[in-house]
């Protein structure tokens, strides 16, 4: 269950010991010389009462802010997966990391968390991971920050090389050989970039030409222009969100209608991309929605509201703790050699594992956008072939 527990320090039992700590002192001879120091602080008392029944697991999600709807949702669907499981084993202890994700951390571990599910942004992502490695506190984290991962630090969140990778790969076996990519300038457009390299020479590809571009309208004009004079390509990648896809398109697809215009999870639920006609036939990777429609239902009766897409993450990282906790002794370490499953784990987003790099490989669809909609042409495995 879901607290918020701020418990009372013991206070009567504390001021009882410092007055009988009083009284013996007092018959005791003083020597003479300087007064001995004084003892040291008692370290801090856990806000949480001792409770050796129950594994301590902190949720970090933000709970105030632009953010707050997001990490509410996360924080209802870990409760609901506690609640459809019948699960007795686990304390969950929600912390807001809106006020400061350190503190937030910090205090879950001195409450003796010995597992911590979050956060969700990713410039959160490093100070939680630096604080948990420190401590020797495993953490799940729920961004795409891979830089975070290693050191007992997971990373669960939305991949973009992922999606990438697969639909690439989908592409690939549909015939394309030659590949070119329109990449954003960043953070995002840096791990597209790799991410698609990797994946068209993985898959035996070649890439033609790959052409980078801020956000503005124009920009993206002029290196889709660019881009074509590069030469004759099979399969073009946008790696970006509809609406930058939508402008791109039509300069990409002039004189050249059979192109096959691939998008990454940006795409997923935006509906600029259906309402697009140079779109139509466009392939993108994301997430099966198979056990979604469910979920959403179940947490509309119990909250009232439709989830955000990414309450699935704090579900199923619940779904996976409590596998886990099968074997997880009370009062021991997390045990994470139990995360590197290689016949992964099931949950509402489909198969999903951890690989040696600490960093989450999901089972994904590849969509194809057609007649104002989306269907999917190459469905999710429910489970990993290797």
């Amino acid at each position: 269950m879901i607290e918020r527990m701020i418990g009372r320090r013991r206070a009567a039992i504390r001021t009882g010991a410092l007055a009988l700590a009083a009284f013996l002192a007092g018959c005791q001879v003083i020597p003479k010389g300087p007064p001995p120091p004084p003892p040291p602080p008692p370290p801090p008392v856990s806000a949480i009462p001792s409770d050796g029944g129950h594994h301590r697991v902190a949720l970090l999600v933000p709970l105030a802010g632009p953010q707050a709807g997001a990490g509410q949702a996360i924080a209802n669907a870990a409760q609901m997966a506690l609640l459809d499981m019948n699960a007795d084993n686990l304390r969950i202890t929600t912390y807001d990391t809106a006020p400061g994700v350190e503190a937030a951390a910090s205090r879950a571990i001195a409450d003796g968390a010995m597992l911590i599910l979050g956060p969700l942004l990713g410039e959160d992502a490093d100070n939680v991971a630096r604080i948990a490695k420190r401590a020797r506190v495993p953490a799940i984290s729920y961004s795409n920050d891979v830089a975070a991962a290693g050191g007992g630090v997971f990373v669960m969140g939305n991949i973009p090389g992922e999606a990438i990778e697969r639909v690439v790969a989908h592409a690939r076996s549909q015939g394309a050989s030659r590949f070119a990519a329109l990449i954003p300038v960043g953070t995002y457009g840096e791990r597209a970039s790799n991410a698609m390299l990797a994946a068209v020479r993985a898959g035996g590809g070649s890439m033609v030409g790959m052409e980078s571009y801020d956000r503005s309208g124009s920009n993206i004009l002029a290196a889709a222009r660019r881009l074509k004079a590069r030469g004759a390509f099979d399969a073009v990648l946008i790696a970006d969100g509809g609406r930058i896809a939508a402008l791109a398109a039509p300069v990409l697809k002039a004189g050249a209608p059979g192109l096959r215009i691939l998008g990454t999870e940006l795409w997923s639920g935006d509906p600029v991309v259906v309402k697009t006609p140079a779109l139509t036939g466009a392939e993108f990777a994301a997430l099966s929605d198979a056990r979604f429609a469910r979920f959403a239902q179940s947490y509309r009766a119990r909250f009232g509201a439709a989830p955000y897409r990414i309450a699935t993450l704090g579900y199923d990282s619940v779904l996976l703790t409590l596998r886990i906790a099968r074997e997880w002794r009370a009062d021991a370490p997390f045990p994470t050699a139990r995360m590197y499953d290689r016949g992964g784990f099931l949950g509402l987003d489909g198969a999903f594992r951890f690989g040696s790099d600490d960093v989450v490989d999901r089972a994904l669809e590849v969509r194809e956008v057609r007649a104002g909609t989306v269907r999917v042409i190459s469905p999710a495995p429910d489970k990993f072939g290797d």
